[in-house]
């Protein structure tokens, strides 16, 4: 398993214990409440609120809460309307590469977050476009490989609109175009599979090798503080730290 999709795993799992907190939860509402109120409450009609509902079920976020989040982006929500989509471009040690997505109700307090961020854990933002060109969108369905069998699974991926299945150690990723997300993830589970988790992701093109375990822990550093902050929703980067030095810094 590369370090980078080993990472994404256990991103995954942070993100599963933070729900106890409610702090994952009160993300996801935002961007569903700014999906609906962009393009409408239409989840088959709206591909962002369908990408922002998918990314929420993969948390186990409550239906209830799903519903109210749409609601509220639908009405007249004066909370929706107040956020803007922000991406923030840059580097960490390195020269390792990160996107961070954020929903943002202050633009200037969110910049010199993100900022501050990045100067304190060894890296620096760049300018618009220095590094979003290294990512591409796509679809990602991560299966539990325990049992599968990888021909009934790719049958599945495909009859939904998937055009590729990766086993990645103990996960199989399902990988699609975005549009297609939601076809696919329900044509896998009618089929019978487990989902692991379901989002649209910025995956990079290449990687950049982190061995040595002082960048690598100033790496992850970087990826925990944003993620921490209030205003990011996703951060993508295009790190690969061997396995044995990710299980020595990632704990």
């Amino acid at each position: 398993m590369s370090g980078h999709s080993k990472w994404s795993t256990i991103k995954h799992k942070k993100g599963a214990a933070d729900v106890k907190r409610g702090k994952l939860f009160s993300k996801l509402s935002r961007a569903i409440i700014v999906a609906a109120k962009e393009g409408g409450p239409d989840v088959d009609g709206n591909l962002a609120l369908q990408n922002a509902v998918e990314k929420a079920r993969s948390f186990s976020m409550p239906k209830d809460n799903i519903e109210r989040a749409i609601a509220r982006g639908a009405g007249t929500d004066s909370d929706a309307s107040s956020f803007d989509h922000v991406v923030y471009e840059g580097y960490a040690a390195a020269g390792v590469a990160v996107l961070v997505t954020t929903l943002t109700d202050n633009r200037n307090r969110t910049a010199s977050e993100v900022r501050h961020i990045f100067d304190r854990n060894g890296g620096n933002l760049g300018t618009d476009g220095s590094v979003a060109w290294l990512f591409e969108r796509r679809g990602v369905v991560l299966v539990p490989a325990d049992g599968v069998d990888e021909d009934e699974l790719l049958l599945a991926a495909a009859e939904g609109g998937a055009d590729d299945v990766q086993l990645d150690g103990s996960s199989f990723e399902v990988l699609c175009a975005p549009a297609d997300l939601h076809g696919v993830r329900e044509a896998v589970e009618a089929a019978g599979f487990a989902i692991e988790s379901a989002e649209t992701s910025m995956l990079p093109k290449t990687t950049v090798a982190v061995e040595d375990e002082t960048d690598a822990k100033k790496v992850l550093r970087l990826m925990d503080a944003l993620e921490d902050n209030d205003d990011v929703q996703d951060v993508y980067a295009n790190f690969d730290i061997p396995e044995h030095v990710l299980e020595l810094v990632a704990g």
